[in-house]
């Protein structure tokens, strides 16, 4: 027995500690009876869907393609926020496969959700309803008419993109904003004050008007049954009917207590992404 010990100790006297890369002796520590539970914080909820091959000239470089009418920017989401998606409205754009238009607000939306790490949907609106100067460019509803006529396809439209989308990032989103530019501006505060999406099924955490924005009239009556959400209204100095039409806006979205944060730059007419990044600040706030 004596010969077994003294043989054990000096097999244990030969072996040598563990090191680290730096070579510094550490103890090694047997492993708990229960083994590590990983962190299922940042899983998908779902095994996340090919993205589909689609043919479209909507959708500029940089931008991927959902469907021939909808393009989408899905970057690294940011950490430590919720997953958030921006649906972005644009103006009117002509109906060639390129155009200054439609290359500035897809550029802003693109740069502005890699900077904040959000997804976002670029819908294409409708031929046939722009203003009289442009009525065959591609627009959303610019008279109480084709609002109350088109407003649930276009809203149905937006849903069954989100859902493809969420399939494809494989979680759903939990942050949901609508914003736009000039024309999409308008269209979108008029969904605002009238309360279309929340009875549509479409809800919105927070709203974005950009170059354009106005009351259409509609008056605190049209937000009584309204929940406020937070609201960022952006404007250029050098965008003078943008000033005066968003200040009826303000001035009824305040008094019927929605939060709201007006931010003018010193910018003519159109999308920016500044006023995109600002809008995501602001809303995060809520």
């Amino acid at each position: 027995m004596r010969r077994w010990w003294l043989g054990l100790l000096g097999l244990l006297a030969c072996r040598s500690p563990t090191r680290t890369d730096a070579g510094t002796p550490v103890v090694a520590v047997a492993p708990t009876s229960d083994p590590p539970v990983a962190s299922t914080a940042s899983e998908p909820l779902v095994a996340p869907t090919p993205a589909p091959a689609v043919v479209t000239d909507w959708c500029i470089a940089g931008l991927d393609a959902l469907d021939e009418d909808v393009c989408y920017v899905l970057p690294p989401l940011a950490e430590g926020k919720p997953r958030r998606l921006l649906v972005y409205l644009h103006g009117i754009v002509p109906p060639g496969a390129t155009s200054p238009q439609k290359h500035a607000v897809q550029t802003a939306v693109l740069h502005a959700s890699v900077h904040s790490g959000a997804a976002a949907l670029v819908p294409r609106g409708r031929r046939g309803i722009g203003p009289a100067q442009a009525s065959d460019w591609w627009a959303w509803p610019t008279s109480p008419a084709t609002h109350a006529q088109l407003t649930p396809a276009i809203v149905a439209r937006w849903s069954a993109a989100k859902k493809k989308l969420e399939a494809i990032a494989g979680a759903p989103f939990e942050r949901t904003y609508l914003a736009g530019s000039s024309n999409g501006a308008y269209f979108l505060a008029a969904l605002a004050l009238r309360g279309d999406l929340d009875a549509l099924g479409f809800s919105i955490d927070g709203f974005g008007a950009m170059s354009g924005g106005a009351t259409g009239g509609r008056g605190l009556d049209s937000l009584a049954k309204v929940s406020p959400r937070p609201f960022y209204v952006g404007f250029g100095s050098y965008d003078d009917e943008t000033r005066t039409n968003v200040h009826s806006l303000v001035t009824t979205l305040e008094s019927a207590h929605w939060p709201v944060r007006v931010a003018e730059h010193p910018f003519g007419h159109g999308a920016n992404e500044v006023y995109i990044e600002e809008a995501f600040a602001f809303w995060d706030a809520y």
